[in-house]
């Protein structure tokens, strides 16, 4: 049994024929609130392949928004007559306060509110309430302890957020040099030995057609800033993937009971992340076919080709747990999202960094003060044996790497979707060559110079957390000059 549109493009339940119907998700399916029928929604029609795509094939709810259209809309009721004012910044559905007759804008707002698809809720909130509750209980020991006071997972909120799901027909060309290693030996004894590496070194390139499956990228300017240092909505995109290929076709229903955020991103602002993000999954997979190449990859030159885009804009669903940390002037929103289809969880919890530096501090001192007593133990030795001076070094750092390790577990700010490997493609009608061009001897890495067979390009998150940790942890320990110079 599946839902009926009337010629008013109302959805109707297909057994009593009202329009009141909401989610249910135990089930899946939408759930008629009168006579408590249960059907189907539409299913997202494929249309065609990804291969046959040609052009920017775009969606009706992919469209670009038009900044000059109200978003305060007047809605007319065809059962009763009467007139629904709605905000579609806050809104995207509505009922008729006289008949309750649940009004459709299916056709009426060419601005972006409206998306082509929508992937229903399936975890249910007791579910979702559970994961967020153990993420937070692994994060407890240096949690802020006004956050502990405050933490209940009474007041998530299942929100759908807003996303460009894309197919593209590629067709990628690299060329480059790589490594294969033939020997690993060591010279030399005591402070003066050094191992070094014999390699082979080939002209490669592969050229082969990509055929991207439903890239995923947020289509909310919010959510598309994930610089860590300011927010922590790279949590948010960490929890994809999601079933895209369970999409149903929009249809207001699904919306009952939950929040939901519009799509305010165009198309063309949209398209270099996107195609970043393809590159870096010609890079990803091209791989597949080099497992010769122990030492890795630089790719000299790099083209992509895209033949054809097809875009869909999509609702899809998130528990959401958020928490606002104030320090003075300073605010910073904190999300734990669970993924409502899969469970994946990913969050940043505060932290109490005044108990984190002093720990931090303990083991800096005691690491210090144990690599002197090893740099002086050396020192009166015969170093020209196996002692390790320079271990001694070593002692200056566990400090700053226990500051690092413990940020980056309780904020994640190094979580991400990845892309380049989480999204379906299939390559397909791959050409190579590989030509053996000379040999080189005695190299002092394990890897080639200017691998990036492996770099990531089109992740949305900030690169600059490592250097800004140690900057505050140098600081607090009051060696900030020493190691990071005079602030200009």
């Amino acid at each position: 049994m599946a839902i009926k549109n009337d010629k008013n493009g109302m959805n109707r339940c297909p057994k009593c024929g009202a329009t009141d119907v909401a989610l249910n998700p135990k089930t899946g399916k939408l759930r008629c609130s009168f006579c408590r029928a249960e059907f189907e929604g539409k299913a997202v029609n494929a249309q065609g392949g990804i291969e046959d795509l040609v052009g920017d094939v775009i969606g009706e709810g992919a469209t670009d928004i038009i900044p000059s259209e109200e978003v305060i809309l007047t809605l007319k009721c065809p059962a009763c007559g009467a007139e629904v004012v709605i905000n579609t910044d806050e809104v995207t559905s509505a009922k008729c306060h006289w008949c309750r007759h649940v009004l459709s804008i299916n056709e009426k707002m060419p601005n972006g509110a409206v998306p082509d698809m929508v992937l229903p809720f399936k975890l249910e909130k007791p579910t979702a309430q559970k994961d967020i509750e153990e993420f937070v209980k692994k994060r407890q020991f240096f949690a802020h302890p006004q956050f502990k006071k405050e933490f209940t997972t009474e007041n998530i909120m299942g929100v759908y957020l807003p996303y460009m799901v894309v197919d593209a027909n590629t067709h990628a060309t690299l060329s480059g040099e790589a490594e294969h290693q033939t020997r690993s030996y060591t010279v030399g004894s005591g402070n003066s030995r050094r191992h070094y590496y014999d390699a082979d070194v080939y002209d490669v390139m592969r050229d082969f057609d990509l055929l991207v499956d439903d890239l995923t990228i947020e289509a909310s300017a919010d959510k598309l800033n994930q610089n860590t240092l300011i927010n922590t909505n790279n949590v948010i995109s960490a929890v994809m993937p999601f079933d895209t290929e369970n999409c149903e076709d929009w249809n207001p229903g699904f919306l009952r009971g939950y929040a939901s955020e519009k799509r305010d991103t165009n198309i063309e602002a949209l398209k270099p992340a996107v195609d970043l993000q393809i590159g870096d999954m010609a890079r990803y997979h091209a791989l597949e076919s080099m497992k010769f190449y122990d030492r890795g990859v630089k790719w000299t030159n790099e083209k992509l080709d895209v033949k054809g885009r097809k875009w869909k804009a999509a609702y899809l669903p998130v528990w959401l747990y958020s928490y606002l940390e104030v320090k003075g002037d300073k605010k910073l929103l904190h999300y734990v999202a669970v993924n409502a289809r899969t469970g994946e969880t990913m969050g940043s919890v505060p932290i109490y960094k005044t108990k984190l530096m002093i720990y931090a501090t303990i083991i800096e001192i005691i690491g210090a003060f144990l690599g002197v007593r090893w740099i002086l133990f050396c020192l009166g030795l015969d170093t020209d044996d196996d002692n390790p001076f320079w271990l001694g070094l070593l002692g200056f750092t566990p400090g700053f790497i226990f500051y690092w390790v413990i940020t980056n577990r309780y904020r994640n700010m190094s979580a991400r979707h990845k892309h380049e490997k989480e999204t379906k493609c299939e390559l397909k009608n791959l050409k190579q060559s590989d030509v053996k061009r000379e040999a080189r001897k005695r190299l002092s890495s394990s890897r080639i110079a200017g691998e990036n067979g492996t770099s990531v390009r089109g992740a949305l998150s900030s690169k600059s957390n490592q250097k800004m940790l140690g900057e505050q942890l140098a600081k607090g320990l009051g060696v900030d000059q020493m190691f990071f110079g005079e602030k200009k």
